[in-house]
């Protein structure tokens, strides 16, 4: 099966301060991947770039054929995305807030209102449509971000640590919805996690990225056997080490304020 995301040599620099290093990986069309790392490794920074939110230092990204730098416009069309961080208008209802995203796609209203309740039936909130998502509960919440995330159709959804802060009951829930639509529609799923069994459980292929560099990738299997451990966490901390880690904006901000002091 051909990648719909393709990365060769990735870079980004910040000053004299390299976040990605000489990134290489592909996800297979309608595959499950899992992409782990330490706080600060540059996670969230390969995400951005992936996504055209930033440009790249150097290297290539082609996301279902398109280069996120000139072609933003058909990249952004690809892919649906679930931040870490809330992003949903609180005053507005859940219907709101999904037809609000069809109108910036270009959805036509008809198709809006179809696809508003089909979604939130298959994340289970088209009882609470018209609910303001201010009094959802936060798995309420992520259920309609990724509700959200798939009203354009895209071939991609991107999860940042989809799952942070949820009680296993609502966790379960959201990989069972996730695992369902990759089943039925083969949409591709590129997911961030600290939840080393979700990524065991749940991915297919799994990179581990440490510094800024992709130390090891394969199955679940592979890295137990490439670490001659147990479990999918114990190879985590045997390949990237057992030291608490900064979040990588900490890094970025610390570089930038002595850059700063250098002037």
């Amino acid at each position: 099966m051909s990648a719909i995301i393709d990365v060769r040599n990735l870079t980004k620099t910040f000053g004299a301060f390299a976040a990605v290093k000489d990134v290489s990986f592909e996800v297979e069309a309608g595959g499950i991947f899992a992409f782990l790392g330490p706080n600060g490794a540059g996670k969230s920074t390969t995400i951005k770039m992936l996504t055209t939110v930033l440009r790249p230092t150097s290297g290539t990204i082609r996301i279902d054929g398109f280069d996120p730098v000139t072609q933003s416009h058909q990249v952004r069309r690809s892919f649906g995305i679930v931040f870490q961080d809330p992003s949903l208008d609180d005053m507005l209802t859940a219907r709101e807030n999904m037809d609000f995203h069809g109108v910036l796609y270009d959805i036509s209203r008809a198709a809006r209102r179809e696809r508003i309740e089909q979604l939130l039936n298959f994340v289970e909130l088209w009882d609470r449509r018209n609910s303001l998502v201010r009094d959802f509960s936060g798995g309420m919440k992520r259920r309609l971000e990724i509700a959200r995330g798939l009203m354009h159709h895209p071939k991609i959804i991107f999860l940042d640590e989809p799952t942070l802060g949820l009680d296993p009951q609502t966790r379960n829930h959201m990989w069972q919805y996730l695992q369902e639509l990759n089943a039925k529609n083969g949409t591709t799923v590129f997911f961030t996690t600290h939840y080393m069994e979700e990524a065991e459980r749940i991915a297919r292929r799994i990179a581990v990225i440490d510094r800024g560099t992709i130390i090891a990738s394969g199955s679940a299997d592979e890295l137990k056997t490439q670490t001659k451990t147990e479990s999918l966490e114990d190879a985590f901390l045997t390949l990237t080490g057992h030291s608490i880690r900064e979040e990588e904006g900490t890094n970025l901000d610390r570089m930038r304020r002595i850059r700063g002091m250098m002037r």
